[in-house]
């Protein structure tokens, strides 16, 4: 199925020299290139682990501290921001973290196209583009159908955590995700915030201006 998503706007962003470094040294070794046939996790990690897909990770420090706190379970973030995957290559080398594999390539393709059915164990949704403008609702990602593709990706019983500093979209990701067939919301509205997840500097940043952080937490049925 064709979800004509594109959630994001490719823009040009300047790579600090140890981003560059980063990317040019060790993208052999941890970004995964795109291809169109579902990954076999345990070739791609060395390893049986659970995995959990997080889809636009923006600088990834949310990514590495996750990881490193979670040695036994693996990583996939899927970000086209060219210098957010070299400071995240450099936080894996910084940290010496071997569970963090990257996607350099449009989430909607990956999900539909490299991820198979019921193979993760979660999905982490943090911050995306919020799309303000009434007339660029359609650009946002949490929005049926593709919703659905979210939830065939997840094994029964792995959940779906998104979290927005709009509250506009808040409203709107509630909606959608609680009208998806297969998906429970364990707290009934909004989640508490989850204290596993570190907060980042952007998320900081939307808090010093007022802005409403919503986070949502759904569980695939088992």
């Amino acid at each position: 199925m064709a979800y004509g998503i594109k959630s994001y706007v490719l823009r040009a962003g300047r790579m600090s020299v140890a981003q560059r470094r980063s990317y040019e040294t060790l993208s052999p070794d941890f970004c995964v290139p795109f291809v169109e046939a579902p990954l076999d996790f345990s070739h791609t990690f060395g390893n049986e682990n659970p995995v959990t897909a997080e889809i636009g990770f923006g600088m990834g420090m949310a990514t590495a501290v996750i990881a490193q706190e979670n040695p036994e379970k693996n990583y996939l973030g899927i970000e086209v921001h060219r210098p957010g995957i070299g400071r995240l290559l450099w936080e894996i080398k910084n940290r010496c973290l071997t569970n963090i594999r990257i996607i350099e390539y449009d989430a909607v393709d990956v999900l539909g196209k490299m991820i198979g059915a019921a193979s993760l164990g979660a999905l982490h949704i943090f911050f995306p583009d919020p799309w303000p403008k009434k007339r660029h609702h359609k650009r946002r990602l949490i929005v049926r159908p593709f919703t659905g593709l979210l939830v065939e990706k997840l094994c029964p019983g792995g959940y779906l955590y998104m979290v927005t500093d709009w509250a506009d979209y808040g409203d709107w990701a509630l909606t959608e995700l609680s009208a998806t067939a297969g998906l429970v919301n364990p707290h009934g509205g909004f989640a508490p915030p989850q204290d596993w997840r570190p907060r980042t500097k952007f998320e900081q940043k939307g808090i010093e201006k007022n802005h409403q952080v919503r986070e949502l937490f759904f569980v695939k049925e088992g």
